[in-house]
């Protein structure tokens, strides 16, 4: 554990741009330090403390240089002898031991694995160590913070969602260093995992000209069924919606190693423009960790409401919904949307109250979002910020 009163700060240091090539045993030490603190406590009769960094909007900055979302320099300290802070104390204690213990011996597990096996009665009395798995998950997220890295690298995940296809070899190090090709996998491409870790998962050559980023399953698999990856030479990657932990960090590690551009392809409205803003800027909930899965240099490339117009698409255009609504007043105010492209994306569409997914291409024909949307408007440049 980092000294007391330590907890990784906002800006980044010489230490975090190191935080890539952290392998599990320099994690594994991070923990044994959390615990030789703590015994240290002990044997001076001292409180035991456990410093972490303090969560939530009130504490999430954004980087004006960096263009990130980070965590700001708030603590929050939990003591043994605190009967309002006992409890969380000994979940995180044991939460610590246990992913010590996987990293010790290789070994990985899903969040739930971790609840269902730290879960038991406590000897003596009627008290579980855990009720529900929100709570051992909460203290996972604190380990991490503690230890400034991710989950992943705590040997821990979730499940899986995202899907990868085009002309990419990788190496998975973790399964008898299989190596295949993701356009070679038929038509459904190569399921991410949620563990994309360089010592697990090599990328060992990309022929690609950029990587796009979809929102819509249906939508990727029409630009699959259309040969789009070879016919661009693109990488395809699908997000299912918000993208998972291990697709962001994916999608930045090709962008890293590759030296490959990213492009965003959503629906056109308030919830997909903040898909894109958590590819590009990072999220609040993972604001430590955006020099890890963001991606400031990504570029927006539709739907917008100006496509309604261009493509003449007003009939297939969708009502709003109060939750738009909502999001998209909500956006007008995040300062990474403070500039007159996006600004006036978003009061247009509180303007007009309209909407357009990605599908509604499809009224033109079929293969008009492989064949010209998408080609020209990157030929073109047409991106937003």
């Amino acid at each position: 554990m980092p000294a007391k009163n330590s907890a990784r700060k906002s800006k980044k240091t010489a230490g975090e741009k190191l935080r890539e090539k952290e392998d599990p045993k320099i994690i594994a030490q991070k923990i044994r330090r959390i615990g030789e603190e703590i015994v240290g406590d002990i044997n001076k009769h001292k409180d035991p403390e456990f410093v972490t960094q303090q969560r939530g909007r009130g504490n999430v900055e954004f980087d004006e240089k960096d263009k990130l979302l980070t965590l700001g320099d708030k603590t929050t300290t939990r003591n043994f002898l605190n009967i309002g802070h006992a409890r969380k104390f000994m979940q995180t204690m044991i939460v610590s031991a246990k992913t010590h213990e996987y990293l010790e011996e290789n070994k990985t597990a899903a969040i739930r694995e971790i609840y269902y096996e730290l879960k038991h009665t406590i000897g003596g009395s009627k008290e579980n160590t855990f009720e529900e798995q929100t709570e051992s998950d909460g203290v996972i997220v604190d380990l991490e913070h503690a230890v400034n890295s991710i989950r992943e690298k705590l040997n821990l995940h979730a499940n899986p969602k995202g899907t990868l296809y085009g002309d990419i070899t990788l190496r998975d190090r973790k399964h008898n260093n299989d190596t295949f090709n993701a356009g070679k996998l038929g038509r459904g491409g190569w399921s991410i995992m949620s563990r994309v870790e360089p010592e697990e998962i090599e990328i060992l050559k990309v022929d690609a000209n950029y990587v796009l980023v979809i929102e819509t399953e249906a939508m990727y698999e029409r630009l699959v069924e259309e040969d789009f990856a070879k016919k661009n030479r693109a990488i395809l990657v699908s997000t299912g919606g918000q993208a998972a932990r291990g697709t962001r960090r994916l999608i930045h590690r090709l962008h890293m190693e590759a030296k490959l551009p990213v492009y965003m392809f959503t629906d056109g409205d308030p919830y997909g423009w903040y898909i894109y803003s958590v590819i590009k800027q990072g999220s609040m909930a993972l604001a430590a960790h955006s020099d890890l899965l963001a991606v400031p240099g990504a570029k927006y490339i539709g739907m917008t409401l100006d496509d309604v117009e261009t493509y003449e698409l007003k009939n297939v255009t969708e009502r709003m919904k109060e939750g738009d609504i909502k999001r998209a007043k909500e956006m007008l105010e995040y300062p990474w949307f403070q500039n007159s492209e996006w600004q006036r994306q978003l009061k247009k569409a509180l303007s007009e109250k309209i909407r357009i997914e990605q599908q509604a291409l499809a009224n033109k024909s079929l293969s008009f979002v492989a064949d010209e949307y998408l080609p020209k408007k990157i030929k073109a440049k047409d991106f937003l910020p």
